[in-house]
């Protein structure tokens, strides 16, 4: 009797040891997300987030392939029609079953122009309920990267949106506030439970999902601590597991940390500036009666004097990639031998007296100061930079919330931004900061106003062009003519270093969004 005892035991320890313990993990970056309205802000700390609620037909597994989520198949029955399988059994968080309806209902809310999503489903005219359970998807043309688009085309709850009366996606840029826009409820492996703004996010295990997680987190905590100081001291004191935005100050005193690990890894992010390039006096110089940045020399010039590699050193700490196109390394499309920037001050200064300034001008720098890594710094170090050729910059930061409706509203002259490529491809920069702006997708973050007929053929063509060989060619001839033009002021690409407790074992994304659902917590975690 003992030695059954015993074994049974045994058997019960090895069974509960084979058991994920639950655990919790509280996760900290700089920035906030800017609403909970999965289909009005393309932002990427917004889309990281609420993608642990959110999921759309496709997903990236760990090594960024594409595989199926919502939908279990998809077949090509032409080249412009795609018929998806949906996933029966799927439950949105109140319980209601998912469906096709939705699917659909999805589609023609992100569409909506207050929106800025509209680049995840762009060359698709409609989507097509064939049954509860089947949808087809209808394009004018052959897309050669619609399963990586439709990643963040989320699946919201039609019955869901329309009890609680946001059919309609937010209007973020007229502040307006909304029941969407401050809860969420999808079908992801995470359920919301509250959102304080400026403070933190909660989640909790949705035990219903219909994946497998592949880590123990059972409750997700998002704290956003702007300060950089504060988000480490955080890490150290234990107070959170993980900080995904670490100053690259920190990173080594933070490797020889004991208790702490470090992860390193591109992201697949660029830091421009951009420059009003439409009106016809720029709001925020002193030049009266013209535009000085329709001019590329002046555009040329603001590139030129920028030294990049002084900053990567001085600011980034090696932490970045000098950039002179619009795509990091990890994007198709992305050549190191046109990632070439040169610094030359003296021939800034010649092109500055050649459009007409030979004594500069006065211009203002809009800059966020808790979004991209160092971001106020870098551009601290840019106005300096610009005053050495004789330009008067000044210099106006803000936070990234207010910063964003800011630019969105075309209230600015010369701008900081960052964009990561959440398809990999560098079409998605190219439709979306340098193609002509429509009322889609084209040129739904070109802020600047750039507009080149002759890009926009290009740009136009890589939409459709099935052949690969072809198609790259025609990425690195819209990458070089968007240099030559000197449209944006690149600066780098990022590095990111996440630094996490030794109890926590992730996988580093270069995409920078770290998934809960990757994450393991030994001893159960804060």
């Amino acid at each position: 009797m003992f030695n059954v005892k015993r074994t049974v035991l045994a058997l019960s320890l090895a069974f509960l040891a084979s058991v994920p313990q639950a655990a919790t993990l509280k996760a900290a970056a700089q920035n906030d997300i800017l609403t909970a309205d999965p289909h009005s802000q393309n932002h990427a700390t917004t889309n990281a987030i609420l993608m642990h609620v959110y999921e759309g037909l496709t997903r990236y597994n760990a090594k960024f392939e594409v595989e199926p989520a919502l939908a279990t198949k998809w077949t090509y029955i032409s080249p412009t029609q795609v018929r998806f399988d949906l996933r029966k059994g799927v439950k949105f968080h109140d319980g209601s079953p998912m469906t096709a309806d939705d699917v659909v209902f999805s589609f023609n809310r992100i569409k909506q122009p207050q929106g800025t999503m509209q680049i995840y489903i762009a060359g698709i005219t409609e989507i097509k309920k064939i049954d509860d359970y089947t949808v087809d998807f209808i394009m004018p043309a052959p897309n050669p990267i619609l399963l990586r688009n439709i990643i963040d085309f989320r699946i919201m709850s039609k019955a869901w949106a329309e009890k609680n009366k946001v059919t309609n996606i937010q209007d973020y840029k007229a502040k307006e506030d909304t029941y969407a826009a401050r809860n969420a409820m999808g079908t992801g492996p995470y359920m919301w439970k509250g959102w304080a703004p400026e403070q933190k996010i909660e989640f909790t295990e949705n035990t219903n999902w219909w994946g497998k997680k592949d880590g123990n987190v059972t409750s997700y905590t998002y704290l956003p601590i702007k300060a950089d100081a504060t988000r480490i001291s955080a890490l150290i004191a234990g107070d959170v597991d993980l900080v995904t935005e670490v100053p690259p100050q920190d990173v080594e005193r933070l490797k020889k940390d004991p208790k702490l690990r470090v992860m390193e890894g591109i992201e697949v992010r660029t830091i421009f500036l951009g420059m009003d390039q439409f009106s016809d006096e720029a709001k925020y110089t002193d030049v009266k009666g013209k535009n000085p940045f329709k001019d590329k020399r002046v555009r040329e010039a603001l590139s030129l004097a920028v030294d990049r590699e002084g900053i990567k050193k001085a600011i980034m700490r090696g932490l970045s990639v000098p950039a002179a196109i619009m795509v990091a390394p990890g994007v198709n499309g992305y050549g190191t031998d046109i990632d070439k920037a040169e610094y030359n001050p003296e021939k800034a200064k010649k092109l500055l007296a050649e459009a007409g300034y030979p004594n500069g001008f006065g211009l203002t720098l809009d800059c966020p100061n808790n979004r991209y890594v160092n971001d106020e710094k870098v551009c601290q170090a840019v106005v300096a930079m610009w005053a050495k050729i004789g330009m008067k910059p000044k210099l106006n930061s803000m936070n990234f919330a207010p910063y964003i409706a800011k630019i969105q509203n075309f209230d600015t002259s010369v701008y900081m931004l960052g964009w990561g490529v959440a398809t990999y491809d560098a079409l998605y920069s190219l439709q979306s900061l340098v193609r002509t702006k429509t009322t889609g997708a084209d040129g739904n973050f070109n802020l600047g106003r750039i507009n080149d007929t002759r890009l926009d053929a290009i740009i136009d063509q890589l939409k459709t062009e099935p052949d690969e060989i072809k198609r790259n060619a025609l990425i690195r001839r819209a990458l070089e003519r968007t240099k030559e033009e000197s449209y944006y002021v690149t600066l780098h690409h990022q590095i990111r270093p996440w630094a996490m407790k030794k109890e926590v074992t992730t996988i580093h994304r270069s995409d920078d969004r770290p998934e809960a659902r990757f994450a393991k917590v030994s001893g159960g975690g804060s």
